[in-house]
């Protein structure tokens, strides 16, 4: 495990400086007995905790799975429901919108995930008993396929003020002890945190099959024949943020984000939390923050999201990028059928694109001649067929340090999944120091063996850009079985140099 100094991103003092050694003190001055009055001692100011280390100091349980409970399906969907929005401040309101088959009684529990001694989450606060009833999935658009629900509300939340910044998930538990959630995010739009971690909720929508029942759930991905068999052709072009996730709520990938989240807290670092769409509106400016940190699967980018992120990296802003294949589609996003904005992320892929006029085609950022190794320094290049070892390469660079490694060291099974690699003939960053971390051949689906490769620059601004190039780097952090200090320690030296923290071996 990597241990951290408690130091902020603004280079403040330690946390609980040494207590001094006093004279006794005379119980009418309050002063030692021999010291002259104008020379009174004053100890040194603690510290404040940023918000997210605090809350870390209350007590925490496991969120999920439930005990005693039972995973929704699809297919009876028992419970299931969808949020109004991806994020909300600490004030406002987000509403729940919730089935339930047969009708009956339900509660919403809801939780923050974190570190929580390793408890991962905690239990911020439980609903009153429910009233819920089945509600129907709606017949999908003629044009772009998407699932619009329009469900009726079922739940407000008005969001305490106290609440610390973070990824929240909403269970939804009925009478008979079926199970499902959905996730929200809490921002912080009043202190701005050394990092801030933006959660790609584009990316798990797009992935998200609801209703996975083999007749008429579509993702980006895949659409359902007569037979019931998944076909790429019968996807959507657009999908909906109004509809549950499928099955339990959990969205595909999500999981390689608390992998990071819950290492994060564990080493106190400054974060804040914010969505993709946070970043597309505006409501998060990465020049309030020393880096923004991408930590799982993000692959869906609209314009708005790179516009702003290279805006912060060439102010100084610094991106970590912890999984591979990100900023490959490019997206629009649309209002839903109920008029809230940022509810449709549309996505074509391939001609025709009824929305093109609109802007730019929403096709992969190469074929707009902007690819992703341009900002990222390296770029998607193959599905992973089985877990292979991550090969060091340029061991002695400061990424490495103290991590004990030399270069063709292997550390098992961290390319998996989707994995990143340099291509000669695609533009790069251009900056002076550009390094390749790692250069380690893998199976891939598409044939043959390919080259998976980490990859880190800085800007002349002092901006670090990072990307490891694998989908298997945040398991390393934080999952049992996973956990590699190599990885601990590499992506502590890269986080400590963005927000200016020491750290001790």
């Amino acid at each position: 495990m990597v241990r951290l100094r408690r130091r902020t991103a603004l280079g403040l003092l330690l946390g609980g400086a040494a207590a001094s050694v006093l004279a006794p003190v005379d119980p009418v001055l309050g002063r030692p007995h021999d010291a002259p009055p104008a020379r009174r001692q004053v100890p040194p100011a603690r510290r404040q905790a940023p918000p997210v280390e605090r809350e870390n100091r209350a007590p925490g349980e496991p969120w999920w799975p439930p005990e005693g409970g039972r995973p929704a399906d699809d297919r009876r969907r028992q419970i299931q429901g969808y949020a109004s929005t991806t994020s909300v401040a600490p004030g406002g309101v987000i509403d729940f919108h919730v089935a339930v088959n047969p009708a009956g009684r339900f509660r919403v529990s809801v939780h923050r995930l974190g570190w929580y001694a390793g408890a991962g989450a905690r239990t911020m606060l439980t609903s009153p008993e429910l009233r819920g009833v089945p509600q129907p999935v709606p017949v999908a658009d003629p044009v772009t396929g998407a699932l619009d629900c329009r469900w009726p509300v079922s739940w407000r939340l008005p969001v305490p003020k106290g609440w610390a910044s973070g990824l929240y998930q909403a269970v939804f538990t009925s009478a008979s002890g079926w199970r499902s959630s959905t996730p929200f995010v809490v921002r912080d739009d009043r202190r701005a945190a050394a990092l801030c971690v933006v959660l790609p909720v584009t990316t798990w929508q797009a992935y998200n099959q609801w209703p996975r029942d083999r007749r008429v759930g579509r993702s980006l991905y895949n659409g359902y024949r007569p037979d019931g068999r998944r076909d790429p052709a019968l996807r959507a072009r657009a999908v909906s943020f109004d509809r549950p996730y499928s099955g339990a709520g959990l969205p595909i990938h999500a999981d390689r984000d608390e992998d990071a989240i819950r290492w994060l807290e564990r080493n106190r670092y400054d974060v804040s939390y914010a969505t993709s769409f946070d970043l597309h509106s505006g409501r998060l400016d990465p020049s309030r923050h020393r880096g923004l940190v991408f930590c799982g699967h993000d692959e869906y980018w609209s314009a708005e999201m790179r516009r702003a992120a290279e805006a912060g990296l060439a102010a100084g802003t610094s991106l970590a990028f912890l999984g591979a294949n990100s900023v490959y589609w490019h997206v629009r996003v649309h209002p839903g059928g109920s008029g809230r904005p940022e509810r449709v992320v549309e996505c074509a892929k391939t001609p025709p694109d009824p929305g093109a006029d609109e802007g730019w085609p929403t096709v992969t950022w190469r074929d707009l001649d902007r690819p992703e190794q341009a900002l990222l320094g390296v770029q998607y290049n193959g599905i992973v067929l089985s877990p292979q070892p991550l090969v060091v390469r340029s061991a002695d660079h400061w990424v490495w340090a103290g991590a004990g490694v030399a270069d063709g060291d292997r550390i098992p099974g961290l390319v998996v999944g989707e994995a990143d690699g340099l291509n000669a003939g695609v533009a790069r960053p251009g900056q002076p120091g550009e390094t390749t971390l790692s250069s380690s051949p893998y199976p891939a689906q598409q044939g043959g063996r390919r080259l998976q490769s980490s990859h880190v620059y800085e800007t002349p601004r002092g901006a670090v850009v990072f990307a490891t190039g694998t989908l298997g780097w945040t398991m390393a952090l934080d999952r049992r079985g996973h956990r590699d200090p190599r990885i601990e320690r590499a992506t502590a030296n890269v986080l400590d140099r963005i927000v200016g923290r020491s750290h001790t071996t």
